[in-house]
């Protein structure tokens, strides 16, 4: 298909449009989509161009090419093959809706990913990775070995050439090395109760005190916990008459919608950074 994707952000100032677009006519190239975005108080310029070009050609030799105007703008900017499909490492505990929602997607071509491998503390969805010929690593965690544990998880990283790390209900905090050595590369799934109902049983509480929506948000792990940049959220009406059980199937469901979403976000590179919040292009 010869399909490029250009993500970049900048301050904000003239030319910065017609250069890139000049960049692409010295390739011949043809824009497919084009989404920009300009930040009135961070005075800062976002835009991701789709775009195809008559001959193939690698990535990063693009990139070196498109230098010259990176530079002249003071530009952060990316180009990636828009045909390769991003590996996936998934983190998942003992609760597996939103990891059979992705293994689902995935296996439905509905979410255009590879997935290297799940990685769980305990061994309850050992069975269905394998159902999908997904490898499965049961890497058990406790205080004592959690330095051992996570830089296991980062050696698969390296070695499976995993570009995006998905904690897919993964019950575990994250130590700040890891967290740093992932940064940008790791989105983690929570309900949106956060804080007012920290702890076990979230659902629970929050019938307890009676809540009118629950919902659900995807965002980029940071060494701050579940303060990450936010990347989608969602959420849903309940009422009076729902018990626990019901606010948490409709929670789960949330959720794994969320959750996917933020992932094809990302994949798909229409997420840019900006400051502590996110651009997601549509």
């Amino acid at each position: 298909m010869n399909d490029y994707i250009l993500t970049l952000s900048c301050p904000d100032r003239i030319g910065i449009v017609h250069s890139v677009t000049g960049w692409l006519l010295n390739l011949h190239g043809n824009i497919i989509d084009a989404q920009q975005f300009g930040d009135l108080e961070t005075e800062r310029f976002f835009l991701r161009v789709h775009f195809h070009l008559p001959l193939p050609a690698d990535a990063q030799e693009l990139e070196r090419s498109f230098a010259s105007v990176a530079d002249k703008f003071n530009m952060e900017a990316q180009i990636y093959d828009a045909q390769r499909k991003a590996r996936l490492l998934i983190l998942v505990s003992r609760q597996g809706h939103c990891l059979n929602d992705l293994l689902f997607r995935k296996h439905s071509g509905q979410l255009p990913v590879e997935i290297a491998g799940i990685v769980s503390n305990h061994a309850d969805f050992a069975g269905m990775a394998g159902s999908y010929g997904i490898p499965f690593y049961h890497l058990p965690v406790s205080p004592e070995t959690r330095e051992t544990q996570e830089q296991q998880i980062l050696d698969l990283v390296r070695q499976e050439n995993v570009d995006l790390v998905v904690l897919a209900r993964y019950m575990q905090i994250l130590s700040n090395n890891l967290c740093q050595a992932l940064s940008g590369k790791a989105i983690n799934i929570h309900h949106s109760f956060l804080p007012s109902f920290k702890g076990a049983r979230p659902y629970h509480q929050a019938h307890a005190r009676g809540v009118k929506i629950i919902g659900a948000t995807a965002h980029y792990v940071t060494g701050a916990l579940d303060e990450g940049p936010i990347i989608e959220q969602d959420i849903e009406r309940v009422d009076h008459a729902m018990s626990a059980h019901d606010l948490t199937q409709v929670g789960s469901d949330v959720e794994s919608l969320v959750l996917s979403r933020a992932v094809r976000s990302h994949v798909e590179h229409r997420i840019l950074l900006n400051g502590q919040r996110t651009v997601v292009f549509r």
